[in-house]
C-alpha cells in the first residue's frame, strides 16, 4: 500500500514538472516566437519569460530578428550586347514581422535568392558590358528597390544589395587587358610627347632669352667701345690742336706709319697714297734751314734773290728724227729701270707681295 502511494505521488510530481516545463518558455533577446493554439495563430512571444498552456498552445521555432547576410553563388547573366557574365550578390535583410515571415512565405531565404536572380537578369539585360562594370551603384539601387517592394508583404526588409564580383568571359578579359594596356601605352606616349614638347619650348625660350641678352650685351659693349673711341679721338684731337704741330712733325709721323701699314702676311698689295709726295717734300724742307738762320759752315746765308719772272712760252720746236729716237730710247731705259726696281722690291717682301 505504501509503495503504491509513493509511485502515484512520484508520477504526479513528474507530471507537474512536465507541465511546468511545457508551460514556461524563455525567449532570448532579438528573437521572436509564434504561438499557435489548437492549430491557429494565437500571438507572438517577445523576449523574456512567457507562460503558455501546455498541449493546447504550440510554440513554433524561434525567428531571428537581427539583420542577416546571405551570399548567393555566382549567377550567369546575359548583357545587352549578348555577353555572359557571372555575378555574385550579397543580400542584407531583416525580419520585421515574424507572423508574416512564418505564414506568408514557406522559405523566405530561398525566395529572396530566386527573386534576386530574376531581378538581376532583368536589370543587367538592359545594360552593356561596360555599363555593367561601371554602374554598380545603379544596379544595387534597382535591385534593392525591387526586392524591398516584393519582400515587404513577407515581413522582411531588404537593407542593402551588393554585387560582390562581376566576372566576364576569359576572352573578354584578355581583350579588356589588351585594350587597357594599349590605352596606358597611348597615354604614356602622349605624356612623353607633351613632356618633350614642353622641354623643347622651354629650351627654345631659354635660347631666345639668352640670344636677346647676349645681343643686348654686345650692343651695349659696342656702344661703350664706340663712346670710348670717340672720347679718345676727341682727346687726341684736342691734344694735337693744343700742341699746334708744324708740317715737319706731321710729315715725319706720316713716314713712320708707312711700315706699320705694310706689316702682316695678309698684305699682298702695297698701296702708296698720293700724299706721299707732299710728305716727302715737307720732310725734305725740314733739312733746309729757314731764312736768316746760319749755315753749317758758319757763313751767313745768302740773301734771298728776287723771284725771276717766268719767261714767255717759246714757240713749239719741231723735233728731228734723231731727237725722237733718243727720247724713245731714254723712255725705254727708264721703263726697264722701273721694272727692275719693282722686281727687286717684290723679291725682298715676304709672300711675294707686290708694291703699287
Amino acid at each position: 500500500m505504501d509503495a503504491a502511494v509513493l509511485i502515484v505521488v512520484a508520477v504526479i510530481i513528474l507530471l507537474v514538472l512536465f507541465v511546468l516545463g511545457r508551460a514556461v518558455r524563455i525567449i532570448p533577446q532579438a528573437r521572436a516566437a509564434v504561438v499557435e493554439r489548437l492549430g491557429r495563430y494565437s500571438r507572438t512571444l517577445s523576449p523574456g519569460l512567457t507562460v503558455v498552456v501546455p498541449v493546447i498552445d504550440k510554440v513554433r521555432p524561434l525567428i531571428d530578428l537581427r539583420e542577416q547576410v546571405v551570399s548567393f553563388p555566382p549567377q550567369p547573366v546575359i548583357t545587352e550586347d549578348n555577353l555572359v557574365v557571372n555575378i555574385d550578390t550579397v543580400i542584407y535583410f531583416q525580419v520585421t514581422d515574424p507572423r508574416a515571415a512564418t505564414y506568408e512565405i514557406a522559405n523566405y531565404i530561398q525566395a529572396i535568392e530566386q527573386l534576386t536572380v530574376t531581378t538581376l537578369r532583368n536589370v543587367i539585360g538592359g545594360l552593356n558590358l561596360e555599363e555593367t562594370l561601371t554602374s554598380r551603384d545603379q544596379i544595387n539601387g534597382q535591385l534593392r528597390g525591387v526586392l524591398d517592394e516584393a519582400t515587404g508583404k513577407w515581413g522582411i526588409r531588404v537593407n542593402r544589395v551588393e554585387l560582390k564580383a562581376i566576372d566576364p568571359p576569359h576572352s573578354i578579359q584578355d581583350s579588356m587587358e589588351k585594350q587597357m594596356r594599349a590605352e596606358r601605352d597611348r597615354r604614356a606616349a602622349i605624356l612623353n610627347a607633351e613632356g618633350v614638347k614642353q622641354s623643347q619650348i622651354l629650351t627654345a625660350e631659354g635660347e631666345k632669352q639668352s640670344a636677346i641678352l647676349r645681343a643686348q650685351g654686345d650692343r651695349e659693349a659696342r656702344v661703350l667701345q664706340a663712346e670710348g673711341q670717340a672720347r679718345a679721338i676727341e682727346t687726341v684731337f684736342a691734344a694735337i690742336h693744343a700742341g699746334n704741330p708744324d708740317e715737319k712733325l706731321l710729315s715725319y709721323q706720316y713716314l713712320q706709319m708707312l711700315p706699320q701699314i705694310a706689316q702682316g702676311s695678309a698684305n699682298k698689295v702695297w698701296i702708296v697714297p698720293a700724299e706721299l709726295n707732299k710728305a716727302l717734300e715737307g720732310f725734305g724742307r725740314a733739312f733746309v734751314p729757314p731764312a736768316g738762320a746760319p749755315s753749317q759752315n758758319g757763313l751767313p746765308p745768302k740773301a734771298p734773290t728776287a723771284p725771276v719772272p717766268p719767261a714767255p712760252p717759246a714757240p713749239p720746236a719741231v723735233a728731228t728724227p734723231e731727237q725722237t729716237a733718243a727720247a724713245e730710247a731714254a723712255a725705254e731705259a727708264a721703263a726697264r729701270e722701273a721694272q727692275q726696281a719693282v722686281n727687286d722690291a717684290a723679291s725682298s717682301t715676304p709672300g711675294g707681295e707686290r708694291p703699287l
